[in-house]
Order: C-alpha cells, then structure tokens, then sequence
C-alpha cells in the first residue's frame, strides 16, 4: 500500500504574542499565509534537535535559527578538523582545533542570540539516546555513520518523535521524513528509516565522505530542504516529506521521487533509479559486495611498513606493496612503491591478476578498516602470506612522513 503524503497538523502549540523587535525581525515570514503569525509563534515555541553539526547540519542550524526556532540542541562529539571547512559552513579557520558543538553555538548566536542553544558533546549511545532527544519536539538527523543514523531512528520510533533525514555522497543526496509511532489521531500513516533500509550495510564495506568525496555546495542544498521540512512539520505547512524519498542527482541537475511504499521500496533503493541516488548514502552509498569469509589479517605498523621497504630496496626483503584505495585518493596523497589496485576489484576478483601470488602481500588504506578487509579476501582467495597497515596512509602521514598532506 502506498504511504501517501499529507498535510498534518502542526507539531508545535504557538508561544506568547511576538515582541515588536520579532514582528519586524521575522515579518517576511509573517507575510506567508501558510505560517503567519501563529506559525512564527510555533517556530519560537519549537524544540529541534540537530544531531550532528557537520555538513548537513551547519546550513540546517543557520537557517532554523535565522527561522526562529526558540530551542536548538546540538549533538556532536568531534572537533573542527581543516577538511571540514569545505562544506561545513558553520565553522571557519577560526574554530579548527575547537569542539564543534562550541563553535555551532557561537553561529547560532551570531543570527539570533535569543535562540536558546543545548549542547550535547559526545556519542549517542543506547544508555544516552533517549534522553538526549526525548526533550525535543522535532530530531534532524545530520550524522554521517549508520550506527548513529540507525540508533536515533529506532529511539525516535520509541518515542514517538518524527524524523527529518538526509544523506550525501559525491554528487548524490536524499531527503525523507520519518514518524515511525505518530499520535493516534494525527492522520499519519507510520514510516521510518527501517521502512526504507531495514538494516544497516555490513561494517567496512562502505565508504566514508573522507574515502569517496563530498561535493560542499550539496550540503547546503540537503540541509536547505531538511530546515525547510522542519518548519513545515512545526507550522502545519504545506506536505511534509512522509512516505516519500527526493532523490537529488546534482551532476544531472535533476531531483526525483520515490515514493515509500513497504517492500517495493527495497526492490527500489537496490535498482537505483536516478544514478547512484537512489541507494541510502550517510555520506556513504551502501553497495552489495560478494559475501567473503573473514580470515584474520596480520597488522603492520607503519615503522615497521619503512623498514621493510628499506629492506626490499636494499634487496633484503621481497614484498608487493598494495594500495586499496580510489584512484581520487591516490592522487592526494601516497607511499612510495605501492601500488593501486582498489578495492573493490579485489572483492569482485578481476583486480586479482594484478596482485602477485609467489611474493608476500601488504595493504594499505586511508586508515586501516578497508586494507582489513582486503586482506581477508586476499587469504580467502589463496593468498598465503598477506598483513595490512594498521592506521593506513594517516598513520604513515604521522609517524613516518609528515610533510605529506592528510585529508
């Protein structure tokens, strides 16, 4: 049965009458028929929980507190990394080094010091979750792992919270909404991210934006629409995004609908229907790979990763270096005498013939998690003697050569 998509009443009871300097500071809003006063006293009476202040989370931040959100929690646990600066507009050169929830909060306040900000470092946890967001009226999700993702779906389901989700990777993007127990009552046929991927992708075999790249101004598109969802939802607006999927193709310049309708869905998001979008992408696209058995892989530290290629130029030490990675992020950075054979060519098998089998194997990744798995598949395709680089080519970055870029 297709979920269809409605109108629903407003999430939020309107606050007090606004202020005169409100009147004037939102008035463009106030002009709208579909939110008008009322709806910016909802707004201003509002809980958002924004978890995660990263790419999609910066421009959502921003504009539900340019919106006039009243109450905004933000949810994360990282610092300002220089790579970040690319596409998390809510941060600059300034803050690298600084937790990001203090950094959110002091961009928030630089749009409107009235909102009041929550902030919540750390990891979500299963013992944490619930009471992190259960104080809110409205969740955005921002994150960038599927643990996370599926961690605050299945609690807002607990708790009766809808959900607004978004996803990026390279140039491709989603955008849903999710209210896997609405109030009896409210009209709302239940939906939520389990409807759409019923279980997260096997660890490891997905890549992360730092693996597979990120287009910036797409975050600012996603996060847009996703702020956009959530005023919707708070004001009565409009359809909210329920049992529909947007699925953005930015290098077609062209977004598309997939409706959610239970188990066809699942068929959909394996048979994309608009390139890569159409599969779940946490800055990650969830690809189905060959079921191998995993072998155990000996570690190599990147010490000792040196010392053995000084050895094997000496001619005392006989191995194949080879680098898992995508070509893309080859060519910001790599260590000398490997060489590329990606992963999923080995996982697929045709990489294989360019891996030698009389000489011992050594991979190498960004940071270890892919070379791991490299390795057990090298071993279960008869390799004998295969070790990986613990750290990957951050750690050789770190301990061995730091006047190569990180990224």
């Amino acid at each position: 049965m297709l979920v269809a998509s409605s109108s629903v009443p407003p999430l939020v009871e309107p606050g007090p009458p606004l202020t005169r300097e409100e009147i004037g500071r939102f008035s463009r809003h106030l002009l709208l028929p579909q939110v008008g006063e009322v709806g910016q006293r909802r707004l201003r009476n509002a809980r958002v929980c924004v978890v995660g202040a990263g790419g999609l989370g910066a421009p959502v931040l921003l504009y539900l507190a340019a919106a006039g959100v009243g109450r905004l929690g933000i949810v994360d646990f990282d610092e300002v990394d220089v790579t970040n600066l690319q596409r998390q507009v809510i941060h600059g050169w300034s803050d690298v080094g600084r937790p990001k929830v203090d950094s959110a909060r002091d961009a928030v306040h630089a749009v409107d010091e009235a909102v009041d900000v929550v902030l919540h470092p750390g990891r979500l946890t299963q013992d944490t979750v619930e009471e992190v967001i259960g104080g809110y009226d409205l969740v955005i999700d921002g994150t960038d792992n599927f643990p996370t993702r599926y961690l605050v779906n299945d609690a807002c389901v607990r708790l009766g919270l809808p959900l607004v989700w978004g996803s990026i990777f390279r140039f491709d993007a989603q955008v849903s909404v999710f209210w896997g127990r609405p109030a009896a009552g409210s009209g709302v046929t239940p939906v939520q991210l389990r409807d759409l991927f019923p279980a997260p992708p096997p660890a490891g075999s997905v890549p992360s934006c730092a693996e597979g790249g990120v287009l910036g101004a797409l975050c600012g598109q996603v996060g847009s629409v996703m702020a956009t969802e959530a005023v919707k939802l708070i004001t009565g607006a409009g359809e909210p995004l329920l049992g529909r999927v947007l699925v953005l193709d930015a290098l077609a310049a062209r977004w598309t609908e997939v409706p959610l309708v239970g188990d066809a869905v699942r068929a959909a998001a394996a048979t994309p229907a608009v390139g890569d979008g159409a599969r779940d992408v946490a800055c990650a696209t969830p690809v189905v790979e060959p079921v191998v058995e995993v072998l155990e892989v000996p570690s190599l530290t990147a010490a000792g990763l040196a010392d053995r290629l000084v050895a094997r130029e000496a001619g005392r030490d006989d191995f194949v270096l080879i680098d898992v990675r995508e070509l893309g992020e080859r060519a910001i950075v790599a260590i000398p005498g490997s060489r590329p054979v990606p992963l999923a060519t080995i996982l697929d098998g045709t990489g294989l013939a360019d891996v030698p089998r009389d000489v011992p194997v050594v991979v190498h990744c960004r940071s270890g998690v892919r070379s791991a798995q490299a390795g057990s598949a090298l071993r279960a395709a008869g390799y004998d003697e295969v070790a990986h680089l613990a750290g990957g080519v951050l750690a050789w970055v770190d301990q061995v050569d730091p006047s190569l870029p990180r990224y």
